[in-house]
């Protein structure tokens, strides 16, 4: 659901995915390779909102901002379920983690990882590569080329979801059985306590 708000209406790439069940309002500039998950709200109404490209917010994530912000998301920036962006900008390939907190005047350095329900205090500065973990969130090492390799890969199936989503998506009535021939589906990624205790 795409709303103009005070005469700016979002603009969002061809190649992006907005999910029907999503809502995109006002000052919304969506980039390329984009994915916008179901009951993602992001609001441009009290200021802006950039995404840049190969971003993805997942489902039920808010993006938000006092008034005169603007949100900004660099490339590659992976918004995990459920989490809250409240101003700042995330940086270059950052995996920000499910229900984690981002407050406002946030700066996250490139490549950082933002661990699952994690708070991220207002006016925080994270240098780059920082994996961040807690309530307050404290860093607690540097990011390893592997681990970020790891969220790279993670990032990429989500770079790809949006064509997927334009040709296999579709609102359909349920099937009452299981058929016999459901094909198995294919494994695409591995876990991080999965690749690091097989390296």
């Amino acid at each position: 659901m795409i709303y103009e708000f005070k005469g700016f209406i979002p603009v969002v790439h061809p190649s992006a995915f907005v999910h029907p069940q999503a809502a995109v309002t006002g000052n919304v500039i969506i980039g390329k390779d984009v994915y916008i998950g179901p009951g993602a709200a992001l609001r441009g109404d009290w200021g802006g909102i950039v995404i840049e490209d190969g971003c993805n917010v997942q489902e039920n994530c808010t993006i938000h901002m006092f008034p005169g912000v603007t949100v900004l998301l660099k490339e590659s920036a992976h918004i995990g379920h459920g989490a809250i962006i409240h101003g700042g900008v995330i940086g270059r390939n950052v995996m920000v983690g499910m229900n984690a907190v981002v407050m406002d005047e946030v700066e996250i350095g490139d490549e950082c990882i933002i661990g699952a329900l994690s708070f991220i205090n207002a006016g925080s500065k994270i240098p780059p590569r920082s994996l961040v973990v807690g309530n307050p969130g404290k860093i607690i090492k540097e990011v390893s080329d592997e681990m970020i390799a790891w969220k790279t890969k993670g990032t990429k199936l989500y770079q790809m979801l949006p064509k997927d989503c334009y040709e296999t998506l579709r609102a359909v009535e349920p099937l009452r059985e299981m058929p016999a021939d459901r094909p198995a589906q294919e494994s695409l990624y591995d876990t991080w306590n999965k690749i690091k205790n097989e390296g």
